[in-house]
């Protein structure tokens, strides 16, 4: 039925679009993925296998949704099955008494992932999806699965962790404390 097929093909986003979507949006999702995770070569993986995997999910990118949100989405939930895998491989490796050399990042980093990691999971890709991401308490809900509720929760009680955890210690002794 020449409709029907129509009406398919308008859920489709075409080659074009897609190409287009992705030159418009990965260099974004990358950097918003390297915030998240603090890697760089990681967030271009799970960035790249994303939009792999919404090629051939184009009808859940279609332009009517929210096909980056979609691809951030994919994108965190491999970076969280690759941490977890990982960590069993690091766990390993320690009950066997190897060690584990790793280059290390600058102080800056290593103070913004570490107030980071204090805050639970939750909380911390709350935060990052508002601040790094630009994203409304809205479409943070929408797109993590949590309540408007739960989500400005989170950002509140974020803030206030990593304003402690980030405070600069040379501040402190200047004023006398």
């Amino acid at each position: 039925m020449p409709g029907e097929t129509e009406e398919i093909q308008e859920w489709l986003l075409t080659v074009e679009e897609f190409e287009e979507f992705y030159a418009h949006t990965a260099s974004r999702l990358i950097g918003q993925l390297y915030v998240m995770l603090g890697d760089l070569h990681e967030a271009q993986d799970v960035v790249q296998e994303a939009f792999v995997r919404g090629w051939s999910r184009r009808r859940q990118l279609d332009g009517g949704g929210e096909p980056e949100a979609w691809i951030r989405t994919v994108a965190w939930r491999l970076a969280v099955s690759r941490w977890r895998v990982r960590r069993r491989s690091a766990d390993a490796w320690q009950r066997r008494g190897s060690p584990s050399a790793d280059p290390g990042p600058g102080p800056e980093q290593v103070a913004l992932v570490s107030a980071l990691r204090e805050l639970p999971p939750k909380q911390r890709r709350t935060v990052t999806l508002h601040y790094l991401c630009d994203l409304t308490v809205v479409q943070i809900a929408a797109e993590t699965g949590l309540s408007t509720g739960t989500v400005k929760t989170h950002l509140a009680r974020g803030r206030a962790a990593l304003s402690h955890l980030l405070q600069d210690p040379r501040a402190e002794e200047a004023s006398g404390a």
